[in-house]
């Protein structure tokens, strides 16, 4: 799932990084993180803008809160396991010669995602509520001698979201909702620095791949969005839900640290000349993460007493990552760019759920959810590859104050292929394919 953060890790006469993510084989298109509700994956978060099945509403339309009648809240943890591998197909150095190493086996890795809902009445048509929540994020690690390791070798994002929401009943079938997101992110970065390349284009007696250096770079910051939704019952059995998550700017701040190898040939002082210039050397880093804005439509029907459908269509604005640039506070170091030039999604899912008796409640649903990524600017930290989800899950209601909810969602990914060139001339050339595997457990409380 190449979870891949915002990748701020450019590096400086080559690139370190890519973000989503975020490579990313993940839940939602990009690096986003759809893992709010077990009941929504259980329909593979269908519909989810107008389900409001308890207070994790909050993240998926605000509005969804006049629709829980006694105060509640909601606790989830999420399991993800991501496979992620790679097939080297031809990479090479700028010479034509092989790029050396392997394909690193499964570069996913397991990551555990929770999140808390709580919502309570201020009046019979007001009522409040605040979430914690996993907005973005993403995690994968190659080994550090595998074929693509001048591209990415560590690439993680992790955010943590609050989110305070109000919502209001204006007629009996109209409802408005509105949250403050206040979000925190943390990345880091790492990858390879093929300084045999970069000796030799100055005049030193080595070659690509003999003196490999290592760039790793860190930062955070807080930020704050927006959500907005309104909600529609038409009649009794149906409602339609249209919710907005607003942009984030994440201006990412930390650090870049430099490895430069200290190559012993008698006579030289490679390190030294290597970084004569004043460059790859430790310095502070920025760079500007755009998160995206996304509008989804949503319907729930009761079809009878036991048996309801939702579907929904979403939007995502991807196109506003067009390039991850970084900049280092060292001026002797030059920014580093990665085209980007995502494109726009729209996600589209069916579910059912179906009522075995008052205690027992099955889900079942289906989402695909496209790529953003044009399979020309792919990149081994985020791999590109459509999506589509098979979701299942059960509600078990003990009592009327209580219910347990578990649910499985499996991804499958298209394969993608790559063809990325670092500005060493290391190309990384092959194919990508992966899947994910996700496990939810939740417990609701309404009192």
């Amino acid at each position: 799932m190449i979870q891949l953060r915002v990748n701020l890790a450019l590096l400086p006469i080559l690139v370190v990084l890519g973000v989503n993510n975020t490579a990313n084989v993940a839940q939602a298109g990009g690096f986003a993180l759809n893992e709010q509700s077990v009941k929504s994956m259980g329909n593979a978060f269908a519909g989810s803008a107008a389900a409001a099945y308890d207070a994790s509403t909050i993240f998926y339309n605000p509005a969804g809160l006049t629709l829980i009648e006694d105060t509640s809240l909601v606790g989830s943890t999420f399991a993800i396991f991501p496979t992620i591998n790679f097939q080297n197909q031809g990479s090479t150095v700028a010479t034509g010669a092989a790029l050396t190493g392997g394909n690193s086996g499964d570069a996913g890795i397991d990551i555990a995602v929770p999140n808390l809902y709580a919502a309570w009445s201020l009046s019979d048509r007001v009522k409040l509520g605040i979430g914690v929540n996993v907005p973005f994020g993403l995690a994968t690690s190659y080994d550090r001698d595998w074929v693509g390791r001048y591209q990415a070798v560590e690439s993680k994002l992790t955010t943590i979201n609050f989110n305070p929401t109000i919502a209001a009943k204006l007629s009996d079938n109209f409802s408005v909702g509105a949250g403050l997101n206040i979000q925190y992110a943390e990345a880091t970065l790492s990858n390879a620095i093929d300084f045999g390349a970069i000796g030799g284009s100055r005049g030193l007696p080595l070659r690509p791949q003999q003196a490999d250096g290592f760039v790793k770079v860190t930062g955070s910051d807080w930020s704050v969005g927006y959500n907005l939704g309104i909600m529609y019952e038409p009649s009794k059995s149906t409602r339609i839900g249209l919710s907005y998550r607003s942009p984030i700017r994440q201006d990412i701040r930390g650090n870049a640290d430099f490895t430069v190898p200290a190559m012993p040939a008698a006579g030289y002082a490679y390190a030294s000349r290597l970084t004569a210039t004043g460059a790859f050397t430790d310095t502070g880093a920025k760079a500007v993460v755009n998160l995206p804005d996304n509008l989804s439509l949503a319907v729930y029907h009761q079809v009878n007493p036991r048996l309801s459908v939702v579907g929904d269509v979403t939007w995502t604005n991807w196109s506003r990552f067009k390039e991850l640039r970084v900049e280092y506070d060292n001026p002797s170091q030059p920014d580093t760019v990665q085209p980007e030039n995502w494109q726009d999604t729209y996600r589209v899912g069916v579910g059912v759920n179906y009522a075995l008796n008052d205690r027992l409640t099955l889900r079942t649903g289906v989402t695909f959810d496209p790529s953003p990524i044009k399979e020309e600017f792919n990149t081994a930290r985020l791999p590109g590859g459509d999506r589509t989800l098979v979701g299942i899950g059960a509600t078990y209601k003990p009592s009327k104050s209580f219910n347990i909810d578990v649910g499985y969602t499996h991804i499958f990914v298209d394969n993608s292929s790559i063809i990325q060139t670092n500005t060493t001339g290391d190309t990384l050339r092959g194919e990508f394919d992966g899947s994910v595997d996700i496990i939810g457990i939740q417990a609701n409380w309404q009192f």
